[in-house]
């Protein structure tokens, strides 16, 4: 190549890095979100970033294409990592639910993965603690059986072995026996049958399997009346 020709491609090269340029006119907090800042380039809106992004930015500053292109590849970033957070804000969850609410939100493989790994280290994302959690709850407000709690934590995506590892000293008999006897309270004043029938229904519906109904069943009910007959009793001595 000519010397001319070689000096006349440098400063097209030159000129044309000029022209992809842009200056940075302005950076404004957003009205409905402060930690927010949209970004104005030759006087125009561009696009929006957190503002811990836009403080390393300022008013006066050139942008190319490729750091305009990066601005907004970490803003989607740090976007995505906002939605996981707001979406573990209500309750603990499984990594696999995290993960697909991501997706469902269109944000792209490489930044669920980046938003994983940040929120694994910090420990917002445990399978074994998030099992654990689940089973406690469970047992607490809302009883289950071992075959139960494995197919809801199936559900939640979580592997095998942590499944197996956290419902390893789950007893269905004490379990059961303990939402009977709560339930039965409510139950107090039917008769036999119908207290028997209500009360194994209750169980099934929390995946017990017949035997441990019919054990919890049995027992329940022969508490039952040994309360009421107390309560008898202590009636007729007060009177």
């Amino acid at each position: 190549m000519a010397w001319g020709d070689a000096c006349g491609a440098f400063w097209f090269r030159v000129a044309h890095s000029q022209c992809e340029m842009k200056q940075i006119t302005a950076l404004v907090a957003q009205k409905r979100n402060r930690h927010r800042v949209n970004v104005f380039l030759d006087g125009r809106f561009a696009f929006g970033l957190t503002a811990i992004e836009a403080a390393r930015l300022h008013v006066g500053q050139t942008l190319s294409d490729e750091e305009i292109a990066e601005l907004r590849k970490r803003d989607a970033l740090e976007a995505a990592h906002e939605r996981a957070l707001h979406f573990l804000s209500f309750r603990p969850r499984s990594a696999s639910e995290v993960q697909r609410y991501l997706e469902s939100r269109g944000v792209s493989a490489e930044h669920i993965q980046q938003v994983m790994e940040r929120l694994a280290r910090v420990g917002l994302v445990d399978d074994v603690a998030f099992a654990r959690f689940w089973v406690e709850n469970r047992e607490q407000f809302r009883p289950r059986s071992v075959r139960a709690l494995r197919y809801e934590l199936r559900h939640k995506g979580l592997a095998p072995e942590t499944i197996e590892a956290v419902l390893a000293g789950h007893d269905d008999l004490a379990v059961a026996l303990e939402a009977a006897r709560s339930q039965a309270r409510r139950l107090r004043g039917l008769a036999q049958r119908d207290f028997q029938r209500r009360l194994g229904q209750f169980l099934a519906r929390r995946g017990f399997d017949y035997e441990t109904i019919t054990e919890v069943v049995q027992r329940t009910w022969a508490e039952s009346e040994h309360d009421l007959a107390d309560d008898e009793r202590h009636m007729t001595d007060d009177g």
